[in-house]
Formats: C-alpha cells, structure tokens, sequence
C-alpha cells in the first residue's frame, strides 16, 4: 500500500501534505499514514490525536507518522502517544533527508522516535514543486512560511518559525508548471503571505510577486490569494486586483475582533477603522470583491460592549464568510495569561458570531440569485464562483471547467446552478 496522508488546518497544510506524499514514498515508505496536524487551537490538538487513535483502530498494521505544527510546538506529547510510530517536525516533513533518515530508522532498534529540530533556526523555505495535487481542480503555491509577528494569542510561530519567503523565480516556474498540467487556478498560500520577500534580495511586496505571476504566466486563469493581513497590503497588491479580472475578487482577512482595545491585547497591527476602511477601499477599486474573516470569540477580558464592536464589523465590513474561533487558550502565549472569560460565555459568544455570519452568508447568497457567474467546477457536482461561493450543479460536470451559470436559487449555504 501507498501512502495516506490525514491533513489539518490551513491552506498551507494542504499544500505541504502533497511534498509529505512525495519525499515519504521517494523514502520507500509503504502502508504508511501521515497525519499533518494543527495547533491553531486546542480543539484542533485534540481533533488530530483522535483521529491518531481511531486510525491505529482502522489499521493496525499501518505506520503512523505524527508531523504538522501540533508536531512541532508539543513533540514530548506526540511522541508519548503509543499509536504513533514516529514524528516529524515541520521542518523535517519537507525534507528528503530526513524522510530518509526516518525510513533508515525503521531497521535500527531504539532509532529516535521523534525528529523535531529548531524550527527557529531555519532560515529558508524552498520551493516545493508539486506538478499535480489529489482530488483537486485548484493548485496551492506556497510562497511564504512562518511569521515574525507575535499575537498574544497564537502559537502558530512556534510551530511555523520567522518568516521567510520563496523567490519569485521559483514561485513562478512552480505556477506555469501547474498551468501546463491543465490546472485553471492557483492558490497563493503560507502563514503570513502579505509579509512576503522582506527576507529577499530588494525585498519586494506581495505585489509584485501577484503582478510578476500574472505578467509571465499569461494562460493562468485564475489567481487566488489564501488569507493575508490587511494593514500589510501594499500598493501594488491593490494596482493588481483594480486592473486585472484573474485575480479573483475574493480575500480572507485577519481580522481577529472588532474592538480597538482587545484588538491591541491581541497585539494586533490594525484598528477597527482600519479594517473598515480597507474593505471600502477595495470595493471602490473592485466592485465585485467578496470578504471573509478570521473571528475570535471570548478573547480575555472581552467585554458584552467589546463583543458587539467584533458582531457589528460582520456587516461594517460587509463580509460574507466568517470563520469563528472560541477563544482557546494556548501554551505559552501571553493571552492564556490573561483574565480568562468563562468558557460558557466563549461558547454562547461564538455562536452568536456564527449566527451573525450565516445571516451575512445568506444575504450574499440572495444577491447572486439571477446573476450569471463563471464557475470553476471542482467535482462533477460542485464548482466555485469567482468569489469562491460554492454551487451545486444542475447536472454532472467533467471538473476542471470553467463554466457561464446562471444561478437559479440558494439552500443557505450554496448557490444552485440554472
């Protein structure tokens, strides 16, 4: 048997399992599962050693390999548990060498079991040239790993390292490779992708990179970006999605609340103006720009005032998608220090914000009923719009296709194609 790899996370998680995929097999490993874990929160730790354990259940005899930020912040943990085998760090899951050295373990009797170095001390990311991705009609790039910022309440430098940037060169070969193996877009993907190339030579912005893509790869029909920090969007970045439609009119903020003061306790870069006055800015440049957004409920010391500052930015800002995150206290980080509110709260808090973001969802939805969108299918039953709201087809569709539909209704969470 090959071998399996159980992603979790982000976007860059995803792109990261197809070079996990890859160098484990190059290692001659075989009837392997590889577990690519999250650590964003403590619910996505616990998700991921669940899963470990009912996949020990499923498959006894397979091997089970622990990597991915959950890896890399707590390897003791990981390798304390008796269902996995052996375990990466994040640097380590990309690296042929200790792929390698992992599978040379497996014939020497008490090999390490875990292989997690520094992750601070890596300086560099490569560029890791997947030609093909499984079940997937969209191709991620990860262009940029790790961060040098440090919120309060996120543990994911640790995991991840400083930021480092993959050079353009690099970055757009690796896109016009996809294009010549038919795919129609491309994810721009990494931890905190508007911060790129100030590690590189004349250190140039995300936008240039964008315009470079769009300039050199001209049968690229779609340019996508994963989520990015709006305070850090320069210039040319803005130039590119005013002058040219394939960039899709779609971002994913980090927006994180909607009050100044938590916003500052989080140690945040942006003002609730200013994301308010971002998004006002991109839709006078790109009318048919669509916004989504990372929201925490029940920061500490967040207040009922200081949450309803974070349910009205929902509609100041006009988004549409809104991923909620239950304050979750990490290791470590200066927010699990701080006044915790009580769990219920947390809770009750995050499904109103789920709430006001399902209400924004459907208005949006509403809005795209009788207009015609171009869609890229995904599957021979779903596609995605430009903005990236998801359609059920009206009938099976080879993926791959971009597509004229018209949208004929909504079931609350899609659009339904003519």
């Amino acid at each position: 048997m090959s071998v399996d790899v159980v992603t979790f996370g982000c976007r860059l998680n995803a792109a990261e399992s197809e070079v996990i995929r890859r160098e484990a097999e190059r290692a001659g490993f075989s009837d392997t599962v590889v577990v690519n874990t999250c650590a964003v929160t403590a619910e996505a730790v616990r998700q991921a050693r669940q899963a470990i354990r009912a996949l020990r259940r499923e498959r006894p005899q397979a091997r089970i390999v622990v990597t991915g930020c959950a890896a890399q912040t707590e390897p003791q943990t990981s390798a304390a548990m008796r269902e996995a085998d052996q375990v990466l760090g994040n640097a380590e899951k990309l690296s042929a060498a200790a792929w390698a050295h992992a599978r040379a373990g497996l014939d020497i009797d008490n090999a390490p079991k875990a292989i997690v170095n520094d992750i601070m001390a890596v300086k560099e990311t490569a560029a890791h040239l997947i030609d093909a991705f499984a079940a997937r009609t969209r191709a991620f790039v990860q262009v940029q790993n790790g961060c040098d910022h440090r919120c309060t309440f996120c543990i994911i430098p640790f995991g991840r390292g400083n930021s480092r940037s993959v050079p353009m060169g690099a970055v757009v070969e690796h896109v016009r490779r996809l294009v010549a193996n038919d795919y129609r877009e491309a994810v721009l993907t990494g931890v905190d992708i508007t911060s790129y190339g100030a590690d590189l030579p004349g250190a140039p912005k995300l936008g240039i990179l964008v315009k470079q893509i769009l300039k050199h790869v001209p049968d690229l029909k779609r340019l996508r970006l994963s989520s990015i920090d709006s305070v850090e969007a320069d210039r040319d970045l803005l130039d590119a999605f005013a002058q040219d439609g394939r960039l899709m009119p779609h971002l994913h903020l980090s927006l994180q609340a909607g009050d100044d003061l938590i916003l500052k306790r989080m140690k945040r870069r942006h003002s609730r103006a200013d994301a308010i006055a971002f998004c006002k800015a991109l839709r006078r440049l790109r009318p048919d720009v669509v916004f989504g957004a990372d929201m925490i409920a029940g920061f500490p010391t967040e207040t009922e005032n200081m949450f309803q500052n974070s349910l009205d930015l929902v509609d100041e800002c006009g988004l549409t998608h809104v991923h909620v995150f239950p304050f979750s206290p990490r290791p470590a980080t200066p927010a699990a220090r701080m006044p915790q509110v009580a769990r219920d709260v947390v809770k009750d808090r995050a499904r109103r914000l789920r709430e006001r973001g399902a209400l924004a969802l459907t208005r949006h939805l509403d809005a795209e009923v009788g207009a015609t969108r171009r869609v890229l299918t995904e599957s021979r039953d779903t596609g995605r719009t430009e903005q990236f709201t998801k359609v059920l087809l009206a009938r099976p569709t080879e993926p791959g296709k971009i597509l004229d539909l018209k949208m004929a209704a909504h079931d609350g969470r899609h659009l339904l194609a003519a």
